[in-house]
Order: C-alpha cells, then structure tokens, then sequence
C-alpha cells in the first residue's frame, strides 16, 4: 500500500535538478524508497528519478539492517541508469557522502565544523551518525544505481550499531523538506564534478578534506571477523587503507569503529 505526498510539506525538486532532466516522484507511505526505485527500474524506468518518503515500513540499511524509519526524517533514493562504466560505479557511494555533507551544512550552516565522513559513506555529527546511505544495484541491458539516503531530521534511534543524532537533537532543526531540496541540488553538482568516474580524484580529494585525519586509530568489521589499525587513506578505488605492523591493509567493505584506547593494540600504531 502506498500513498502519495501532498501540500506544502512535501519535497520538492532544486531548479538546478528540474533543469537537467531530473524526476520526483514523493510518497506520503512507502515500504522503501530503494526497493520502490528498485521495482520502476526493473519496469524500464531510466531515471534521473527521485523516490522520497514521508514513512517508511520497511526501511534498510546496509548489510540488511532495518532502518529505522521515523516520520520527520528524509528518506529517499535517486536512480540512475548506466552512472559510469560498471568497474567504476561504486565510487558513486563517495559522490553520495559529499552531496549529503554539503546539503547538512546548506541547512544547518552551525553545524559545518562538526560534520565528518566515516567510511565509506556515512555523515557522522561531533562523532555520531547523523545520516546513511545505501547504494544498490542491477544489471539487466544496462547498469541500474539506487542511491539510498537517510538522514536524521527530527529523531533518531535510541539503540543502533552506531552512536546517532540528529538536526533537532543538535539544535539546527530542519524539516525534511528543506533537506531533500539541498540534497538534490548538491547531488546534482557533485555527479557533474565526479563526470561518469573521470573526476573521481578530486571527489577522493573532497573526501579525504572530509574525513578521519591520518593516524586516527580504527576498527574493521567485515566477514566475521575484525582487524583495527590508523587510518591511511582511500585508494583510486574507493578501498580504505589502514596500517598496522604487518603492513598497510586494503579494504574494500565493513563496518569501522573509531577505537577510544588508541594504544590498546599494536596494530593501531603508524609506521615511522
């Protein structure tokens, strides 16, 4: 069952975004934004299309996760037919991060200072999460890219993987309205700037400016197990490197912690 949005609270798209040729479809109720996206692309919708959602009833995160679905937070997805050449498409999770980091500071401009990226796509806020993206996709005649969002508007979960917060609970409340046309606009410009891959370094770059400082000692979650180290840097594909006494680590999917005792394990200790 789903239901459209309606009145003046609804989402609206930034004239930048109508100009290139982007679409908004706006639901009042939704199962999900991504599995909607999901659904229209596998009918031969081509997109540029934005999915948003008032309410969500079956919201995911990464890994499976369920995404905790407050209404007064936004929710949406963009899809996107063929984005770049498919051994390149995942950088669109970086694209992603910096469109979300630059639509927070737009509305919440007090809050510039305190915002940082946590691999590979997370915004956190004085160190908790304050919005997540998922990125999904299928290839059938050509690739199809769902860019999921979620950011923490007016509530956030009290008990989750990750510390959270949200604009409200950090005094710069905005509605998700005004968030998503600051989304739409910024994401429109960072897909320009990262041109189909061929500007991924200066999207890496952005990043980089954006995330953990070099040296910021980190714990990896991935396939059933862990391994912790400082933080290196991102290579040209995206993967996180991390270093510790066996070398520097290459990465290319988990979950990262930050680690209170940096001098708890050898491993998290820079070479010279």
């Amino acid at each position: 069952m789903t239901s459209y949005a309606v009145g003046e609270n609804a989402p609206t798209l930034d004239p930048a975004a109508v100009a290139a040729g982007v679409s908004l479809v706006a639901f009042d109720t939704l199962d999900s934004t991504n599995a909607e996206a999901l659904r229209r692309a596998r009918e031969g919708e081509a997109g540029p299309l934005w999915i948003t959602a008032a309410r969500q009833t079956a919201g995911r995160g990464r890994r499976g996760r369920a995404w905790t679905s407050a209404p007064g937070n936004l929710f949406a997805s963009l899809l996107l037919s063929d984005p770049a050449p498919i051994p390149e498409a995942s950088q669109i999770s970086f694209v992603a991060a910096l469109a979300v980091h630059d639509a927070v500071r737009a509305v919440a401009p007090a809050l510039a200072g305190r915002l940082t990226l946590k691999w590979p796509n997370d915004l956190l806020c004085s160190g908790k999460k304050l919005a997540g993206i998922l990125v999904e996709g299928e290839t059938r005649r050509t690739l199809a890219v769902v860019v999921g969002i979620g950011i923490n508007c007016l509530h956030h979960p009290d008990e989750a993987l990750y510390p959270t917060t949200d604009l409200a609970a950090e005094g710069e409340p905005a509605s998700a309205a005004a968030v998503f046309t600051a989304l739409a606009a910024a994401m429109q410009a960072r897909l320009a700037e990262w041109d189909r891959s061929r500007g991924f370094p200066s999207i890496r770059a952005a990043w980089l400016a954006r995330g953990p400082a070099p040296g910021t000692p980190l714990r990896v979650r991935f396939e059933g197990t862990e391994t912790a180290g400082a933080f290196e840097s991102i290579d040209d594909h995206g993967n996180l490197l991390i270093s510790g006494d066996e070398g520097v680590h290459k990465i290319a999917a988990g979950d990262v912690f930050p680690l209170a005792q940096p001098d708890a394990l050898s491993s998290n200790r820079r070479r010279p």
